[in-house]
């Protein structure tokens, strides 16, 4: 399942103009939370976010979450690091 989530995070981070975050071991702990969120609740919800069941506050957080261009523009990363500027 992670190759799964490396997959689609490379191709989204190539459409975007994004990169994957450089420290390989950081990267693969945040493609991990992704592959058990995928797994427990059947979407990649961002491993950074707090999942509360509530189905339309929680859908903001799937990846590519609501939040990270933002990030991505302010802070030069998203919040769980997985895209960079």
């Amino acid at each position: 399942m992670i190759e799964k989530e490396r997959n689609f995070a490379e191709k989204y981070a190539k459409i975007k103009g994004f990169k994957l975050n450089p420290n390989k071991k950081e990267l693969e702990t945040v493609l991990k939370g992704l592959a058990e969120n995928r797994k427990k609740y059947g979407v990649p919800y961002c491993p950074c976010r707090p999942i509360t069941g509530v189905k339309e506050e929680d859908k903001k957080k799937i990846c590519p979450c609501f939040w990270h261009i933002d990030e991505i523009k302010n802070d030069g990363h998203c919040h769980c690091r997985l895209f960079f500027k």
